[in-house]
């Protein structure tokens, strides 16, 4: 062999010497990257830590009590200020919640007991017992637009999650103890001995209301929900019971074969829909008979923390709640943007569904992140490849639902509706209660997936 020749044997050799190691390093340098699901995680994180900034202890009414309701687009409080059951709990919800997940934000466990305390002395009717649906930022009882003091099982319901949910950080036997008596008191005043379930309007007194449609899928939703809450932390047998009940309806008999929910029913559960009805009849009461997806998607979620709190298997749910997560994408996923609409109808004659609102609102877009995640652990598989969907809609939060220079979350997607940009961040109505809870069992979730071996998917 010439000189020459073993020259560049030699020189070869050296070169794929060092590409090796540059494909070495290069590989090790891959490896320690953050994976897409570490990234998004962290992201997740980061919006949560403002959330908490923006809300805490802004909301905190010190004067009065309980939290403040309303906030401009820029985070300035406006209005009267009256207070609303259904806030205030999830307000002593989030905080407790947000505590119980990181035992170094004590503020947080205070922000929790300063909301119970309202609950316990000023929202809770201690002559007929239950908690009030409206009171003044002063404390006056509030009446509806008939003149007429009324109680609900919706906003009861919030008050034993609230309540459930500081005990479990607090340890604080009186919450425990209130969440006891507002159980007990729907117990006599809402549940249905005959039919199963509960009614949702009440009279001051704890009487049902005589209305043409006396149950509806949203109180029990949230009923199921904090039934679930409450079980958790006080597992009495009656309480397991009226959970185990309402999982029963709202499984097989809210949610339809198609996978998505009738709204109103009559006391025997028979559902008050227009699906036989001509088009005209079925426009005309929109209002009353319509599919909400985001309830929908929400619902897949609320099922499966059901059979947890239960101690069920997951398979015993997982059919319902993909067929209702699959609807959800199906007819209401918008394929250009990302994101969820609204409401949507089959209506009579045509053979798919219409959207009949296209608004993208703020409590739908992240129960449907979360939801598309469970179901990407479950179905990693699926043709629908629920992950990257979920990607795509973390992506459209950051881009259409974060308010970049002010902060927080628009009311709609602004891709739909730029008015979003100067609507109030706060109301009765928009509290941070689904945006945390999704926000932080994503987070949690992508953390389990990743130690799972599911890293593998990204």
């Amino acid at each position: 062999m010439s000189f020459i020749h073993w020259n560049r044997v030699i020189a070869g050799i050296f070169v794929l010497g060092i590409l090796s190691a540059c494909q070495q390093k290069q590989g090790d340098s891959t490896k320690n990257q953050p994976s897409q699901k570490q990234k998004i995680a962290a992201q997740i994180d980061s919006v949560l830590n403002d959330q908490y900034k923006l809300w805490y202890p802004r909301t905190v009414d010190e004067e009065h009590g309980g939290f403040l309701s309303r906030f401009t687009y820029n985070w300035q409080p406006e209005g009267p200020q009256n207070k609303f059951i259904v806030t205030q709990a999830r307000h002593v919800w989030t905080t407790s919640t947000v505590a119980y997940n990181d035992p170094d934000r004590q503020d947080f466990e205070q922000y929790a007991r300063h909301g119970f305390e309202f609950l316990k002395h000023v929202m809770w009717d201690k002559k007929y017992g239950g908690f009030y649906n409206h009171i003044s930022r002063e404390g006056k009882v509030l009446p509806n637009e008939e003149n007429e003091i009324r109680k609900q099982l919706y906003g009861n319901a919030f008050g034993i999650y609230g309540l459930a949910s500081y005990y479990r950080v607090s340890k604080n036997e009186e919450a425990l103890d209130l969440a006891k008596k507002a159980f007990r008191w729907l117990e006599e005043s809402s549940h249905d001995e005959k039919y199963g379930g509960y009614f949702d309007k009440l009279t001051v007194k704890g009487q049902p209301y005589a209305t043409e449609h006396p149950k509806d899928y949203n109180s029990s939703i949230h009923i199921l929900e904090a039934l679930a809450e409450l079980y958790q932390v006080w597992p009495d047998s009656l309480v397991r019971e009226r959970l185990y009940e309402m999982f029963r309806i709202v499984r097989d008999t809210i949610t339809t074969d198609r996978g998505y929910m009738n709204l109103y029913f009559k006391d025997n559960w028979q559902p008050m829909t227009y699906q036989d009805s001509s088009r005209a009849q079925q426009k005309a009461h929109l209002d009353a008979d319509h599919i909400t997806f985001g309830h929908d998607i929400e619902t897949a979620f609320l099922l499966l923390e059901a059979t947890h709190a239960l101690g069920f298997n997951a398979d015993s749910v997982l059919t319902t709640a993909k067929k209702m997560v699959d609807h959800t994408i199906e007819h209401a996923w918008d394929q250009r943007n990302g994101g969820i609409y609204d409401y949507g109808y089959y209506f009579q004659g045509d053979d798919t569904l219409t959207i009949t609102s296209r608004s993208k609102e703020w409590w739908s877009q992240v129960e449907a992140l979360h939801s598309l995640l469970i179901m990407a652990k479950h179905f990693p598989d699926d043709p629908y490849n629920y992950f990257e969907l979920f990607a795509k809609q973390w992506e459209y939060i950051k881009q259409y639902m974060l308010d970049p220079k002010y902060g927080g979350w628009y009311r709609q997607g602004i891709d739909e509706d730029s008015k979003a940009r100067t609507a109030p961040k706060a109301m009765i109505w928009k509290g941070n209660y689904h945006t945390v809870r999704g926000l932080l069992r994503s987070k949690k979730l992508l953390g389990e997936m990743t130690k799972s071996g599911y890293e593998s998917q990204d």
